[in-house]
Parts: C-alpha cells; structure tokens; sequence
C-alpha cells in the first residue's frame, strides 16, 4: 500500500511538473507569437506608409503615417474585440451560429473606417470599395488614394482576409475586381451618413441569403 501511494505520488508530482512546463511553453510560445506579430506590424507600418507617400508628389509624409498606423492598429484592435479566429472563413462560421458578434468583411470596411475618417486628411482620399456584390464572393475594402484619383489609383486595406492583420496592396493587382461603393465614400469622406444601419438591415441578411463566405 505504501508504494503504491509513493508511486501514485510521484506519478502525479510528474504529471503536475508536465503541466506546468506545458503552461510556460505556452506562455512563451503566446508571448514569442505577440512580439513576432508587432516586430511584422511595425516592418508593414513603415512599408504602407512609404507606398502611400509615393501616391503622389502632393501627399503629406505625417498624413501618410497616420493612416498606416492607425489601419494596422484599428484592425489589431477589432481582431481582439471580436476574438477572431485565425482563418477568416470560420470566422465567418462562428458569426453565423452567434458563436462571435463581428468579422465579416464589411465589418472590417465599417470598423477601420471608422477611425480612418477620423483623420484630419487633406492630401490624402478614403473610398468605400465592393466586389461581387450581391453574391457568395461579395468582399469590400477602404480604399486609399491622392485626391480625385479614382480607386484603381490606390492601394486596399483589408483586415479581413488575414484574420486582423492588416493587407494592403495596389488595387490593380489584386484578385477582386473591384468596384467603388459611392455612398459609403461619402461616409468615409464625412460627406454623408453612416452605412452601418444599412449594412446590418441587408449586409447580413443578403451575405446569409447567398451563402456568403467572405
């Protein structure tokens, strides 16, 4: 009886000992992951806003910046609020079954725009941009450009894709063909309401009625 209880002892003092290893690997594999994510996030910040900046010979270096950052950031910010999953399209799922409250992509269009439009800009134009509207493919995206440039001039901001970190490319090479949305531009551009209304009352709907996974 005794060994058995010295054996049951040590074997749980083991087991106890694993557990707390397993913990402090995760910790560190968690905390290694944290500062990998903002080492990238910083490298994309600075890219993003050099591209910007060579828009045109007009465009503001701080305006430029600000924008950068607070994309990145934003799209940081709702990936926590959200908990998002790491892929997007289960993401997608979970919002479905109300397992998560937000992280369709014209979440991510609403959400980062939001505080986008909060900028002081001048030498810089935000627009609304969708593709596949109306269908299962439906994507949308805020839109950067020098003013009175039209979109296919500038470059997408897409936290939805890579889960809340943020993409950003030319809109002329990537994949969506594209398409501006003229009365969300004018939200972005505080020159009209706020779409979220409409975007609850039919986005969600029309995305579910569809099958949309995007």
């Amino acid at each position: 009886m005794v060994a058995d209880f010295l054996m049951a002892s040590s074997g749980h003092s083991g087991f106890r000992r694993r557990i707390r290893y397993a913990l402090v690997a995760l910790s560190c594999a968690l905390l290694f992951s944290t500062h990998t994510a903002n080492a990238t996030d910083e490298k994309s910040i600075a890219g993003f806003t050099k591209a910007i900046v060579a828009l045109s010979p007009t465009v503001d270096p701080a305006e430029a910046q600000m924008v950068s950052e607070v994309s990145h950031h934003t799209a940081r910010s709702l990936q926590k609020q959200w908990r998002v999953f790491p892929f997007a399209l289960v993401q997608n799922f979970l919002i479905y079954v109300k397992a998560r409250e937000g992280g369709f992509c014209f979440h991510w269009a609403h959400g980062i725009g939001m505080e986008l439009r909060k900028l002081p800009l001048k030498t810089l134009e935000l627009h609304w941009a969708e593709a596949h509207v109306n269908t299962r493919l439906e994507h949308n995206v805020v839109v950067v450009t020098a003013p009175d440039q039209p979109i296919s001039s500038g470059y997408i901001i897409d936290g939805w894709r890579a889960a809340g970190r943020l993409l950003w490319w030319p809109v002329l090479k990537d994949e969506y063909p594209w398409q501006e949305n003229l009365t969300y531009t004018a939200w972005l551009q505080n020159r009209g309401p706020d779409p979220l209304a409409a975007l609850n009352a039919t986005g969600v709907g029309k995305a579910q009625a569809a099958g949309s996974l995007e």
